[in-house]
């Protein structure tokens, strides 16, 4: 059986009487702890916020303008080739 990482750290914040009485009863029908429910819902929310904020994002016409550019033949860059035919000036 995999163990539980121990759980050393704490996160407290203020609601309203309301908002407490929510988040009980939906860890009620889940039949979880406030404290489980609560943290796994603020985690699965922060990993979507930091992907969100991960994501690439461009309009549709520069993706378009992007992928064409993408699709062309590469171009021939004659300096390019030449650095790269070069001897290296470094040692092993």
């Amino acid at each position: 059986m995999a163990s539980t990482p121990l759980k050393d750290a704490r996160v407290e914040f203020r609601v309203t009487a309301d908002q407490k009485q929510t988040i009980e009863a939906a860890a009620a029908i889940q039949g979880r702890t406030v404290t489980d429910f609560s943290a796994d819902v603020l985690v699965e929310r922060a990993q979507e916020v930091i992907q969100t904020e991960r994501q690439l994002r461009i309009e549709a016409s520069r993706f378009d303008t992007f992928s064409r550019l993408m699709d062309e033949p590469p171009r021939a860059i004659g300096e390019l080739r030449e650095l790269m035919t070069r001897k290296p000036v470094f040692v092993d």
